[in-house]
């Protein structure tokens, strides 16, 4: 098909895109195109034109007296070297672009889009699979159709050397988790491989999982890795331990990465069962990879005068697009949680942040819905959703008070990485209009980032910005540490209105040289004592079983060895006083003084008082020279075991036979 000459297109230059306005006709059918620049999704008219919807561009129309369709798209001459795809299988799972119907206006000078409305799906994008691991079926969702791997001839089944992988339903499904993709797994204990080929460029990569029992595979055995695009994601990883570390114990969650993919626009999620146990298993419910606009969290850099501030640190942090991101946590901050379907397009889902605010105060919610954004070239409108622009956490009106706290959130991290966080801004309250109004401190980790910030200064008024940090967590005591975000008040004299905000918070790990994302397990939770243990499932449960009851029967046999020995003290002073002491004054165990001094006082025993000396440490002390290590006979459960001279004797040992 080519273009019609009798209704030439009208093409409109913006400061941000070359738009193609089509006149007459209406949509007609749909194609894609697949040709040197990849696929595409294509429109044809009924007055026979024929254009591409451009990548990374949000659809638009414009209303005037004759409404016209303006979209993001480019006219199409097709040739040799491209090829219209019908509705084929290979084309099924693709979607076609959701059309907003919003009123433009553009501001030559001032460079940003004023939207009225909301810009929920504001991004299309170029990949978009979703993968229900274990089902057979497909099920169309609000946004998009999740697709079984176990379906006949899907081209998501994953590769396996073995074919040992099986698909199960969860033993026990759990109510309050959505039944896709959670409720089906496919699970091994052997290595599988999932390939998907995808356009070249930065991607979110989700693994869903909900660690329940499938068949014979018990949730305690899941330990297993996964790598994607020569990162390793996940090491040993236990599904089980994480759901019950968590506040309130997760049933299912998510796992959330960015990544790269290279020129070969091919990407391999290959999860393998950690080695040495045969019991071990890997398994996952469902698998998102959802492309990104390069810009959203690569080359982000909004003050490219500054680069990323490395809080404690001088200098600033090389974030490189060849690293790769673990989204730790994502928050409205002031807000409600937004779902996958309220983001701009790309699924990210965003919590509430209040049970993350560990201040003494936890600020006012100041909000406003009828405030019209303005997004600019540098923070485009599917940076993140409205809401997260128009709610926020704020310090509050009582001056006193602000300067008496920092306004804090705290998100457990692991230790001895990098992180990336994002810090999310929009002033939109009637009272702050000008520079200077409202100045703050911004502290990343308790250390001071920026000591006048000034959301007015980096935007304007309704306009949303964001800023950008790096902090490195040092290895301690705990595997795990929290990391702080902290907004301060500054006092009279500095600004107008004593009182800092903040809108939302983003934390990635950022990948280590070693090109490791992956952190150590959560220490188990401690079984309470009325709480029954469930029967085990496997050979390893049985295993913790056995060493269970060893160390009941060990307790039992220790506290009857006491009471025996307690016993035979008793029996010995009732009966066998006459012999208890040789002629010397001494028992058996070993020369002991009977004289007494300041250091050395008469203590009240349960035991027989003419058997029993209390040392002070004074008197230890000396008698080790001060623990020397030379006096160490061995090691106790304790800690070292000395031997010693009391009273300038040296200590008799008894003899074993």
């Amino acid at each position: 098909m080519k273009p019609s000459t009798s209704s030439a297109p009208e093409r409109v230059q913006t400061p941000f895109a070359d738009f193609l306005a089509i006149g007459e006709g209406s949509i007609s059918h749909r194609r894609y195109l697949s040709d040197d620049f990849g696929l595409s999704l294509v429109f044809a008219t009924s007055a026979g034109l024929l254009f591409r919807l451009l990548p990374n561009s949000p659809p638009m129309i414009k209303t005037g007296s004759a409404p016209r369709f303006r979209s993001p798209c480019e006219l199409l001459s097709v040739d040799s070297t491209a090829t219209l795809l019908s509705s084929s299988s290979e084309m099924k799972n693709m979607k076609p672009p959701l059309l907003l119907f919003i009123v433009v206006s553009v501001s030559l000078g001032a460079l940003t889009v004023s939207v009225t409305g909301n810009n929920v799906g504001a991004y299309l994008p170029t990949d978009d699979m979703a993968v229900d691991c274990g089902s057979s079926s497909n099920f169309p969702g609000d946004k998009r159709t999740w697709i079984g791997d176990a379906e006949e001839g899907s081209r998501y089944s994953p590769i396996e050397k073995t074919r040992s992988s099986v698909v199960a339903n969860a033993n026990s499904p759990h109510p309050s988790i959505p039944p896709v993709p959670y409720y089906t797994a496919r699970l091994s204990r052997a290595e599988f491989t999932y390939t998907f080929h995808v356009t070249a460029g930065p991607k979110f990569v989700r693994l869903h999982f909900f660690p329940s029992d499938y068949l014979n595979f018990s949730s305690a055995d899941s330990f297993f890795s996964v790598e994607a695009a020569g990162f390793t994601l996940l090491r040993n990883f236990s599904a089980s331990l994480l759901a019950d570390y968590t506040t309130p114990p997760a049933s299912g969650f998510s796992k959330e990465f960015c990544l790269t993919v290279g020129d070969d626009q091919i990407l391999n999620i290959t999860f393998a069962p950690t080695p040495g146990n045969s019991d071990a298993y890997a398994f996952v419910n469902g698998i998102e990879v959802v492309s990104m606009p390069e810009r959203l969290y690569y080359n982000s850099v909004v003050d490219s005068t500054e680069g990323i501030k490395l809080a404690g640190q001088l200098s600033p942090y090389t974030f490189r697009n060849t690293d790769a991101l673990a989204m730790v946590k994502r928050l409205n901050v002031g807000g409600q949680f937004i779902d996958s379907a309220g983001d701009t397009g790309m699924y990210r889902t965003w919590e509430a942040d209040d049970d993350y605010v560990t201040s003494s105060y936890i600020g006012v919610l100041p909000v406003n819905t009828t405030i019209q954004l303005s997004y600019s070239d540098q923070v485009p409108n599917y940076t993140a959703p409205d809401i997260v622009y128009t709610t926020a956490r704020t310090m509050g009106t009582n001056k006193t008070i602000n300067l008496s706290y920092n306004l804090t959130w705290s998100i457990k991290v692991d230790t001895e990485f990098y992180y990336l966080i994002r810090l999310h801004f929009c002033e939109f309250q009637i009272e702050i209009n000008k520079p200077t109004d409202r100045l703050f401190e911004i502290f990343i980790d308790s250390k001071l980032v920026e000591d006048r910030a000034d959301v007015i200064s980096w935007s304007g008024k309704g306009v949303p910005v964001y800023r950008d940090y790096a902090v490195y967590m040092p290895a301690g005591q705990k595997k795990i540490s929290n990391l702080s975000v902290a907004v301060g008040a500054l006092p009279d004299g500095y600004t107008l209105y004593t009182d800092g905000i903040l809108n939302g918070l983003e934390i990635f790990k950022i990948s280590n040289p070693d090109r490791n994302l992956a952190g150590l397990n959560p220490d188990p939770v401690p079984v309470p004592d009325n709480q029954p243990v469930p029967p085990p499932a496997s050979k390893a449960s049985s295993n913790h079983r056995k060493t269970a009851k060893i160390a009941i029967v060990a307790g039992v046999a220790s506290v009857f060895t006491v009471l025996s020995l307690l016993a035979f003290f008793l029996y010995r002073r009732r009966n066998r006083a006459k012999d208890s002491t040789s002629s010397d004054g001494t028992s058996w165990w070993g020369p002991v003084s009977f004289a007494t001094t300041k250091s050395m006082k008469t203590q009240e025993s349960s035991l027989p008082s003419d058997r029993c000396r209390h040392f002070s440490l004074a008197e230890i002390r000396a008698a080790t020279n001060d623990f020397d290590e030379v006096f160490v006979v061995g090691v106790g459960g304790f800690g070292n075991v000395y031997k010693g001279y009391v009273d300038g004797a040296p200590p008799k040992w008894r003899s074993s036979g």
